[in-house]
């Protein structure tokens, strides 16, 4: 039964809904957890696999970047990471036959959800040009096809390589070391559709693009601010840390459109007393309008810089630059503007700045609610502010905690997996292997579907990931990647991207987590960065789905064999019998790395140096932390419109569905629903289970169009509503992204709600 996928495409457009919960995990999770690892992988692989996640002598979870303690529980994951490991660990099995029987025509109407349900793909395969479907390929042909169209390119900024945030790091290492010898900063990530704002704002003010706070800065916090985040579903580990702060004491207020389950109560697992009664979470919910975030910051500070002896003085003196252009914006927030941006009532603002003002040690974290917006980099930047104010960057138990998704994004960064690279990095590298970096910036994801369009670029390659599902504005995207001569995907499952193609395709199978790595040199293992800049080991211990797949860092390696071709110098081959030799040369280019094998080795791995949290030395222009004043921006809503927000269900990690249920908010069995406040409904004439188009409307005139979604009233913020993405994808326009950034912006998209044809 285990191995058997299901049949036929299900239905997803007519959910059953009931009540949303109020509490999270608990024995509904483990129940869940079990049915779903045993249908993907029996039982005995679910106990050899499960007991190893996060473990120090095991794999890193694929599922988020949330970090370890450094004592382990047996069962150290959640129930969304175990879901991703039962997924890539799977017993189904994608062979040459599955691609024979399923033409790409056939693949492109097939749901995200049920291409992801058929298993691990088996055998490199290809799509000829002409051809209507894929075939099997040998790995020695499938190089000399991405070798013969990358060396056919006028220029090496026709190709665009992409990364996934679950490529490890001496892929990644690789990755851009081959891209920048082929002559291209052209290395886009999905990065740079969530937390580049998160990046491009603390970079600007503290010096450096991360958060500086740890688990045990967690535990030690007087009051933490979770903003535009759903832990309870996207980082179900985070709510541990949180318990174990209210235990200690701490206060948490959540800012949020949506009233977030795993906030309201945490049922924790691992605990008789948890799974029973659980924990109360949040002290304070403060149900935000969409990217009203901004100017509920600055009016606090306002009210910060009006209370007596709130400011620390001596903090912001010797460590802060910018404060009187601050202080003077700040002191013109106006109280009713906040109130119409924010839709919060004055005593919940009110009370939010008490519990600011009795707090030593302020924390706050966030996610694609605050990154995703227009203004998401100014917004950030007056969390900064906000924290600077009270002296809470630096100090134990205090600072900025942006809480990345995908399990080794931050760490791909540190990579050098970036189109607008610093020159320092570009230095070492050139040092370390003699080679003469490109200079002039890249293209980001947005930038590159725009290049790909207009026929700027003409091969695209995908380290993992799901670049046709994750992306904006979807019709546009696909006619863009049609257009390419050559598109090219390590993956380990079938996905969208499969079935949109460039007129030649490839599908590279590769090892994932949970599988065992072995080289000519011996048994591998790869490291990950978690959110907070821990480094560690990640070891599978699974036979690999199939004789025939190549590890990423093989498969880049050979693919700069079969390109650069004996005039490189650098030991690809090495590279890929022995990841060491990797790592030895990371430690030369990279700051922080130093020793890299040695300290690595250690159980548990090592932090990287953070100059503001360590030592409260900000490496910025003016050597100090920068306060920033910016005018207060937020979306203005014409009369008989709704803001919507794309977001995912509890079944849910990225454009991966692992099932149609979304149990906390109450939804079952589809995922083409949208979460609308009664009244706002009402005013509208949907009445609850109605069907409805989503339109977009965005300057350019174009209409963009989601249609038969089923109305579900729900206690939204007013004039707010909510979809899953990859879905609702197709609302956002490419040109509506955050400013500096660039990043889309998906949790602010104008809409109309039309009765669907189909009603």
């Amino acid at each position: 039964m285990a191995a058997k996928p299901p049949a036929g495409d299900p239905v997803q457009d007519a959910p059953q809904v009931a009540a949303p919960q109020h509490a999270a995990a608990g024995l509904p999770a483990i129940g869940h957890t079990l049915k779903m690892a045993q249908q993907q992988m029996g039982v005995r692989r679910t106990a050899q696999t499960l007991l190893k996640v996060n473990q120090k002598d095991g794999f890193d979870c694929p599922g988020c970047a949330w970090p370890e303690e450094d004592k382990r529980h047996t069962a150290e994951f959640c129930e969304n990471g175990a879901k991703a490991v039962a997924e890539e660990a799977t017993l189904r099995r994608v062979t040459p036959d599955f691609f024979a029987a399923h033409p790409v025509a056939d693949l492109a109407t097939r749901s995200g959800y049920w291409l992801g349900q058929q298993g691990r793909i088996t055998q490199p395969m290809y799509l000829a040009e002409g051809a209507d479907r894929y075939d099997a390929v040998t790995w020695e042909r499938a190089f000399e096809i991405m070798a013969e169209e990358l060396k056919a390119l006028d220029s090496p900024d026709e190709a665009v390589f992409y990364t996934s945030g679950r490529t490890s790091n001496e892929a990644a290492f690789l990755l851009q070391l081959f891209a920048r010898e082929f002559g291209t900063n052209n290395l886009p990530d999905c990065s740079n559709m969530c937390h580049e704002s998160s990046g491009s704002a603390l970079t600007q003010t503290i010096g450096i693009g991360k958060g500086s706070v740890s688990l045990e800065d967690l535990h030690q916090a007087d009051l933490i601010i979770v903003a535009g985040q759903n832990p309870g579903t996207n980082h179900p580990r985070m709510l541990t840390a949180l318990e174990k702060a209210k235990a200690a004491g701490a206060k948490i207020i959540s800012v949020n459109p949506l009233p977030e389950a795993g906030l309201e109560r945490f049922k924790n697992p691992q605990t008789p007393q948890g799974m029973i009664k659980g924990a109360a979470l949040t002290d304070l919910f403060l149900q935000i309008r969409l990217g009203g975030d901004q100017a509920l910051f600055r009016l606090l500070n306002k009210l910060i810089l009006e209370a007596d002896g709130a400011v620390d003085e001596e903090f912001v003196r010797d460590h802060t630059h910018g404060y009187e252009e601050f202080a003077a914006a700040a002191r013109d927030a106006d109280w009713d503007e906040t109130l119409a941006a924010t839709g919060l009532e004055r005593t919940k603002i009110e009370q939010a700045l008490a519990m600011v003002l009795a707090s030593k040690r302020t924390i706050v974290c966030w996610a694609m609610g605050l990154t995703q917006h227009k203004h998401a980099v100014p917004t950030i930047r007056e969390v900064v502010n906000f924290l600077l104010l009270r002296g809470n960057i630096g100090r134990p138990g205090a600072g900025v905690c942006p809480v990345r998704g995908h399990s080794n994004v931050q760490g791909d960064r540190t990579m050098g997996i970036f189109e607008r690279p610093a020159p320092a990095f570009l230095d070492a590298l050139d040092k370390e292997f003699g080679i003469t970096s490109p200079r002039h910036h890249g293209f980001d994801v947005v930038r590159s579907i725009q290049a790909l369009r207009d026929g700027e670029a003409k091969v695209f390659f995908a380290m993992g990931g799901n670049f046709v599902g994750a992306t904006p504005d979807t019709d546009v995207t696909e006619a863009a990647m049609r257009k390419a001569r050559l598109t090219v995907h390590v993956s380990t499952k079938p996905n969208r991207s499969h079935a949109v193609t460039g007129a030649r395709a490839l599908i590279l199978p590769t090892l994932g987590r949970t599988d065992k790595d072995v080289q000519a040199g011996g048994k591998q293992f790869v490291t990950v960065e978690d959110s907070m800049g821990m480094v560690h080991a990640s070891r599978g211990n699974l036979t690999p789905a199939s004789p025939h797949l190549l590890s990423e860092p093989a498969i880049v390696a050979r693919l700069a064999r079969a390109v650069l071709g004996p005039a490189s110098t650098t030991p690809w081959e090495d590279f890929e019998k022995d990841y060491g030799t990797i790592r030895d040369r990371i430690s030369r280019v990279v700051p922080g790395f130093e020793d890299f094998n040695a300290r690595v080795a250690r159980p548990g791995g090592f932090t990287l140096p953070h100059a503001p949290r360590d030592e409260r030395r900000f490496n910025t222009p003016t050597g100090k932390a920068n306060f920033t004043a910016a005018p207060v921006e937020y979306p203005k809503l014409p009369e008989g419109r709704l803001l919507l927000q794309t977001l995912r269900s509890h079944d849910q990690y990225n454009t991966t569905i692992y099932g149609l249920d979304d149990r906390y908010r109450g939804i079952k069995g589809g995922r083409r629903v949208v979460l609308v406040n009664p009244d706002d409904a009402r005013e509208l004439g949907l009445a609850d289970g109605a069907y409805t188009d989503l339109v977009s409307e965005w300057k350019d005139g174009v209409e963009r169009r989601a249609p038969g979604f089923r109305v579900v009233h729900y206690p939204t913020a007013r004039g707010c509503a909510a979809a899953y993405y990859p879905e609702t994808n197709v609302l956002v326009p490419l040109d509506a992204t955050a400013d500096t950034s660039n990043t889309p912006a998906s949790k602010s998209v104008v809409v109309r709600l039309e009765q669907s044809p189909t009603a």
